[in-house]
């Protein structure tokens, strides 16, 4: 039993010893990465500075520095979100106060950049609580600030901008619609103004067409010029008749006068 004891207490101190020769061989391998990573970035060679740091953390995953200086390599190049991300990591690995005052200072650096001075500020106030001494971040935090406050003042006069512009559209709307009312209250207006006119125009035209036809019935009524009235009519017809009357009885007498007397045959 107790040679089994052994063994199993053997074998556990191998895997042990084993682990920790193969942490510590990692952790060399790591800063030997983070050393060519500084050289590269003192060369201003960012790039590759970033790849050297990311195979040092692939070596050691929980590096503290090498999570903060590749923050610094990637702020170089202008990536200042991912930048964030990195001095975010550094910051609640290290332990250190000093180590966590330049965290946050660089994070505070990063979101100025991104003009997220509210951010920006807190970042610094983190970076004194850590560091009161660091003259540089104070000097950082004073400029966050007023920036914020310039930026705050002119959100504030866009937004009043906007209002002003927001309000001089609805005014403008308002009087289009106005005048458009009044447009149509014009028109409706001139409409009934013709309308009337019309109706006004279509009475007279219908007095005037009742006049017409009374007139030409009186223009019928009345004799034409040399046209005889029944009257005279009546006594032309009358003498007419007496006239034809005497010239009957004139032929008459002429036959009379001329016809011959018949004369009987003797058989």
């Amino acid at each position: 039993m107790k040679n089994i004891l052994f063994i199993v207490f053997l074998c556990l101190t191998t895997v042990i010893f084993s682990q920790e020769k193969t942490s510590k061989k990692l952790e060399r391998e790591a800063r030997k990465e983070i050393r060519e990573g500084n050289k590269l970035y003192n060369q201003l060679n960012f790039k590759e500075a970033e790849i050297a740091y990311k195979k040092g953390l692939s070596k050691n995953k929980n590096y503290p520095k090498a999570m903060y200086n590749l923050g610094n390599a990637i702020y170089q190049q202008d990536r200042f979100k991912e930048a964030i991300n990195q001095f975010e990591l550094a910051e609640k690995t290290v332990k250190n106060k000093m180590d966590k005052a330049e965290a946050f200072h660089n994070m505070g650096n990063s979101f100025m950049k991104e003009k997220q001075y509210g951010k920006a500020v807190e970042a610094f106030k983190n970076a004194l609580r850590n560091n009161s001494k660091d003259d540089e971040t104070r000097y950082n935090l004073a400029l966050a600030q007023e920036l914020l406050k310039q930026q705050q003042q002119q959100n504030k006069n866009n937004k009043d901008k906007n209002k002003d512009k927001n309000n001089k559209d609805k005014n403008n709307k308002d009087k289009k619609d106005n005048k458009e009312g009044d447009k149509d209250k014009k028109d409706d207006k001139n409409k009934d103004k013709d309308k009337g006119k019309d109706k006004k125009d279509k009475k007279g035209d219908e007095k005037k067409n009742k006049d017409k036809k009374q007139n030409k019935d009186k223009q019928q009524q009345k004799p034409r010029p040399n046209q005889l009235s029944p009257e005279q009519m009546r006594q032309l017809l009358e003498a007419m008749n007496n006239e034809e009357n005497k010239t009957q009885k004139k032929l008459n007498a002429k036959k009379a006068k001329g016809r011959k007397i018949k004369q009987e045959k003797d058989w």
